[in-house]
């Protein structure tokens, strides 16, 4: 019997491959007929289509909504019934006497959760891409278990974040499982959700737990991409380890580490979901960041205020623009070298 022939056995002896084949076959003739009228040279565009048709319902038929939300007043939900203010919103949001100090501002939340942003994006992103660092470069060594562990650091990636924030939460709380190994070795509860320096502390290491693994997997690629030839050359020189980690590893990582430096700075401008249900933003405002000021303007307040959430969005949007436009640069310089 040919190949061929068995080829024909196997196919007709299971039904899965069969009733793939018989699939492929209702489609193809469609296709073919569109190939003939539009040219095989159109054919992609053809793919992309009902793709486009999501990513314009879906995406950008709601951006041009939400700006126009952001140049209108009033309290009515539906944007025809709602009066057109232009850039009030806006000029609302950036009335501060001093944009250093949150409480000049006529919109204090607006600003005080920008400031809460950028000090959790500063430590997060610093201890995040650190701790990945050292992580992919103790995963990278030849040690035992290395499969095990390195499945283990990527685990948390696979939670979604309110689950990591329950979890982390039951541990935190007043009678939780951090207070009881504290009081085990006779140390008194700590109130972490009502000081608002232990606040801010978990939401980052929280953070920092849930998504490092990722970001480790980004650096351990770059590590093994290193040729090792570079390695045994240094080696064979007599050099430190210290140098060639200064001099050959982390010259040669660059182009992964700033990917995973816009990458992670992306994220943690976006952090809402974990913060949100681990301290509620609290206390007070301590832990309140940018996202959280729009849900809470647009949904949550008695009073909701639909364009003053959709104006603060439009400058969240800019901003992440500018860190996509970054993102693309450093990809595209990593590409060409």
């Amino acid at each position: 019997m040919t190949t061929t022939d068995d080829q024909i056995y196997t196919e007709r002896a299971n039904p899965v491959v069969a009733a793939g084949r018989l699939l492929f076959n209702v489609f193809e003739a469609p296709f073919k007929l569109l190939q003939r009228l539009l040219g095989i040279g159109s054919m992609p565009y053809v793919f992309l289509i009902p793709n486009l048709i999501f990513f314009g319902m879906f995406v950008i038929i709601p951006l041009f909504i939400n700006f126009g939300y952001s140049v209108t007043g009033g309290t009515n939900l539906y944007l025809t019934e709602r009066p057109y203010v232009a850039g009030e919103q806006y000029g609302f949001l950036l009335d501060c006497e001093s944009f250093v100090e949150p409480g000049s501002c006529r919109e204090d939340r607006f600003w005080r959760g920008i400031y809460n942003t950028i000090t959790f994006v500063f430590f997060q992103l610093t201890s995040m891409v650190l701790f990945a660092l050292i992580t992919a470069l103790i995963l990278n060594r030849d040690i035992r278990g290395r499969g095990f562990f390195r499945s283990v650091f990527f685990f948390p990636v696979l939670l979604s974040p309110v689950v990591v924030a329950l979890i982390w939460k039951w541990i935190l709380l007043r009678d939780g499982l951090l207070n009881a190994g504290l009081q085990a070795v006779g140390i008194d509860k700590i109130l972490f959700f009502v000081d608002p320096g232990w606040a801010m502390f978990w939401s980052v290491f929280v953070s920092v737990w849930a998504h490092m693994g990722f970001y480790t997997l980004i650096i351990l690629a770059g590590l093994q991409a290193i040729p090792p030839d570079l390695y045994e050359a240094a080696e064979m020189d007599g050099t430190s380890r210290e140098r060639v980690f200064w001099r050959i590893t982390l010259p040669l990582l660059w182009p992964n580490l700033l990917v995973v430096i816009v990458l992670a700075l992306i994220k943690s401008v976006q952090i809402f979901d974990e913060v949100f249900v681990l301290t509620g933003g609290g206390p007070g405002t301590a832990t309140q960041f940018i996202v959280q000021y729009i849900y809470t303007t647009g949904f949550t307040n008695q009073v909701q205020n639909f364009g003053l959430a959709a104006a603060a969005s439009v400058v969240l949007g800019v901003v992440l623009f500018a860190l996509t436009v970054l993102q693309i640069f450093a990809t595209r310089r990593k590409d060409e070298a």
